[in-house]
C-alpha cells in the first residue's frame, strides 16, 4: 500500500508493508507502477502528515514504525546510528562506523547508506564526507544541499 506525498522538492511515494512503513520513495524513483491507495491507512495518513510537518520545518523527528525488511544486520546498525544524527547536525561516514565499532567499515557505511530503504526518516542526507564535503545521495546532490539547508534555517 502507497501513499503519494506532494513536497516543495518533488513527489515522494510511502509504502506501507505489515503494519510499518518498509519504503520511502524520492521523487526521482517514484514511478506509474507506484499508485496511491484510494483508501490510505491510518499509518500512510500518519506518515503524509508526518511528511509535510517535515517539509514546513515543524518536524524534527519521525515517529512512525519502520520495517527494514531484507536489511543486512550491519545495515541495520547503521540506519540506526543515523537516526541519531540530529536535525540540523551532519556526521562523516568515518563517524558512523566508529559509532557502530566498526571504524574502517566507512565504506561498507558508504554503501549501506546508498541502499537506506527509508530516506528522510532514516536521515541519509545528513551523512557527508570526512572533510565536510556533500558526496553521493540517491536523490542527487542537489536535493541533499536542499534537506540540509531546509534543517539549517529550521533548527
Amino acid at each position: 500500500m502507497y501513499i503519494k506525498i506532494e513536497t516543495p522538492i518533488g513527489v515522494f511515494a510511502i509504502e506501507e508493508n505489515n503494519g510499518a512503513i518498509s519504503h520511502v520513495y524520492l521523487p526521482n524513483q517514484v514511478t506509474d507502477a507506484i499508485k496511491s491507495s484510494n483508501e490510505p491507512s491510518e499509518l500512510l495518513q500518519n506518515a503524509k502528515k508526518q511528511f509535510e510537518e517535515y517539509f514546513s520545518g515543524k518536524r524534527k523527528d519521525f515517529d512512525l514504525p519502520l520495517d527494514f525488511g531484507n536489511c543486512t544486520e550491519f545495515s541495520v546498525s547503521v540506519y540506526k546510528e543515523l537516526i541519531c544524527v540530529k536535525y540540523g547536525e551532519t556526521a562523516s561516514y568515518k563517524d558512523i562506523a566508529e559509532r557502530i565499532g566498526s571504524p574502517k567499515a566507512y565504506r561498507a557505511v558508504g554503501l549501506a547508506n546508498n541502499k537506506n530503504p527509508l530516506p528522510i526518516i532514516v536521515p541519509c542526507h545528513r551523512i557527508v564526507g570526512s572533510n565536510g564535503s556533500l558526496v553521493g545521495y540517491a536523490g542527487g546532490l542537489e536535493m541533499k544541499r536542499w534537506l540540509l539547508d531546509l534543517e539549517s534555517n529550521t533548527k
